[in-house]
């Protein structure tokens, strides 16, 4: 058996490291946080994300302690910048939902009540650029995002300026909206949310970027699941869309609403194989094995195995 930099767990397995932390969330905070598409239950809360928010606070405190060794090896303290906290998956996986639930809990705790949630969404370029480009067809591939501008988000950051913004992206009009911003104000913690969050590699220094999103990260998730079982939760959320946000009139999308269930389907299909099913396959899955840790899902939308990188 060839070496792995994973330990494995089962969910029962993991449920027995939650220890004693305490439950916060209560059922009606569940049903805000859940998606769509996701019947999220409080045992999956309780088993999968308790032990997980612990092992997050674990590693927060050694981040902060880690960070007062090297002001007292310099000799002045540099004032810390918020843990960054990268969650990376396929459309339609659930990692905004993971997302949410951690930031619920995270803020739970005492030691850093101050968590925001920024989604790389807002860094696409808008659909003009997009278009004028040949790329609107692309939309969530590495090259539709802008690039720079979320690099220079993330260094400030963690550089610790007062006030950092990030660009509003809203599903409805599936565009950016001009003039408004998400203000940052030196949360304890910032998740960043999206596909392509842990891309690495050498860098493009012709760009002007030596390094990556996932560089500034100090704990990366990836949440996983065989691309068949994401293809029919995309078509399934495709179509409870179709019954409901595509029929608003500022919908982007609303020409889809009055396609029949098997002319949505097939729509949707080959939106799944062209453009989200290609991503996945071409960028967003090649990068799970950077991540620290792993979400393994079943067919159910359960999280089944957790994996825990060892390196």
């Amino acid at each position: 058996m060839g070496f792995s930099a994973y330990t494995n767990f089962s969910r029962a397995e993991w449920a027995g490291l939650r220890a004693s932390t305490p439950l916060t969330l209560s059922e009606a905070d569940l049903a805000e946080l859940q998606g769509l598409n996701e019947q999220l239950s409080m045992d999956e809360v309780v088993e999968v994300y308790l032990p997980l928010s612990r092992l997050l606070n674990l590693h927060i405190a050694a981040s902060r302690e880690l960070g007062r060794v090297t002001d007292r090896f310099l000799g002045k303290a540099l004032g810390p910048g918020p843990y960054l906290l990268g969650v990376a998956g396929s459309v339609a996986v659930g990692k905004s939902t993971t997302s949410r639930v951690l930031r619920a809990l995270l803020a739970r705790w005492p030691a850093h009540p101050r968590v925001d949630l920024v989604t790389t969404d807002g860094f696409l370029h808008p659909n003009r650029v997009l278009e004028q480009r040949g790329l609107l067809a692309r939309k969530g591939f590495p090259e539709s995002y802008d690039l720079r501008r979320l690099m220079r988000f993330v260094a400030d950051l963690k550089a610790g300026v007062a006030e950092v913004s990030a660009p509003v992206y809203s599903h409805l009009v599936y565009d950016i909206l001009p003039g408004e911003t998400q203000l940052i104000r030196q949360p304890d913690i910032l998740i960043l949310e999206g596909l392509n969050v842990l891309e690495g590699g050498g860098g493009r220094a012709d760009e002007g970027a030596p390094l990556f999103v996932s560089d500034y990260f100090d704990f990366s998730i990836y949440v996983d699941a065989e691309e068949a079982f994401i293809k029919q939760w995309f078509l399934q959320r495709f179509l409870r869309l179709r019954e409901t946000a595509f029929r608003d009139p500022q919908s982007y999308f609303r020409k889809y609403a009055q396609l029949s269930e098997q002319d949505a389907s097939s729509f949707a299909a080959r939106v799944w194989e062209d453009i989200n099913g290609a991503n996945l396959r071409e960028n967003i899955l090649p990068t799970r094995e950077r991540a620290h840790l792993i979400l393994e899902k079943g067919p159910a939308h359960r999280v089944e195995r957790v994996r825990l990188r060892r390196l």
